[in-house]
């Protein structure tokens, strides 16, 4: 990844992975559903990790789990930084885990793993090699949602780590949606956990990708295997479903319709 590329994504959603109990199957199915084409590294420093490329760009990546790893299969949402030591510091002191300090991975650049005070899961990324993060088209990573239990103490941490500012519209129901941005750009978004779901269930990251037909999307993942978590519905300014990918893995499909 170029410097100017590294820069562009500090502080910014600059990749997205999945961790997969069962990896052919995850590429097989996002294969079908987004027309990626996944390489998987024949280098076995990265243990079967396969890049997804539309065309001759990035757009995540699907890896099996690690030995002894018996967390669920999940996507992960990684921030760009530009000095990820720093970053670690910075997120222990605001009052998050550092789960993973920061490693090497190959000649690519570096990664960590922490937790936000509300239990939350996200990675940073400093970038060396790695190929641009294409994002924002179809069929690609569009956005990212936290699902809180504890939004403020959230949005604080955010805020202080990132230096996020954010803006806050009702949804309904006495709730608020807050919108996280950067340099006055849209970064992603969260929301109070609602109290119904059952309180195992941690605070947690979920990615979004791209569709030009949510409903189309929408129907081709559930015939591929997926389940339904959230049908496709109406949001202001665009469309969106949730589903769970055959391994369990939940994901979005938005589309955001332009203003003329």
């Amino acid at each position: 990844m170029t410097q100017t590329t590294t820069t562009a994504l500090t502080n910014k959603p600059a990749w997205v992975d999945l961790s997969s109990t069962d990896a052919p199957g995850s590429r097989d199915f996002y294969a079908q559903l987004f027309g990626w084409n996944l390489e998987v590294s024949e280098d076995p420093q990265y243990g079967g990790y396969a890049t997804a490329k539309i065309g001759e760009h990035s757009a995540g990546g699907i890896g099996p789990k690690q030995e002894g790893d018996s967390s669920p299969t999940a996507w992960s949402l990684y921030i760009g930084t530009d000095d990820i030591d720093a970053l670690a510091a910075k997120v222990q002191s605001a009052g998050g885990t550092v789960v993973a300090p920061p490693f090497d991975v190959g000649d690519q650049g570096q990664m960590a793993v922490f937790t936000d005070p509300t239990g939350a899961f996200f990675s940073a990324w400093q970038a060396a090699q790695m190929t641009r993060f294409v994002s924002g088209t179809p069929n690609t990573y569009g956005w990212a949602e936290l699902n809180s239990r504890g939004i403020e103490r959230a949005i604080t941490f955010y805020e202080t780590v990132f230096d996020w500012t954010t803006s806050k519209s009702p949804m309904g129901d006495g709730q608020e949606y807050t919108q996280f941005e950067h340099d006055g750009e849209p970064i992603a978004g969260a929301l109070e956990m609602n109290p119904a779901i059952p309180t195992e269930v941690p605070s947690y990251w979920m990615a979004y990708f791209i569709a030009d037909d949510v409903d189309a999307a929408y129907r081709k993942a559930l015939d591929l295997g997926a389940k339904e978590m959230v049908a496709p519905a109406d949001f202001p300014g665009g469309r969106f479903a949730i589903v769970s990918d055959p391994q369990g893995a939940t994901f979005g499909l938005m589309n955001v319709q332009q203003s003329q």
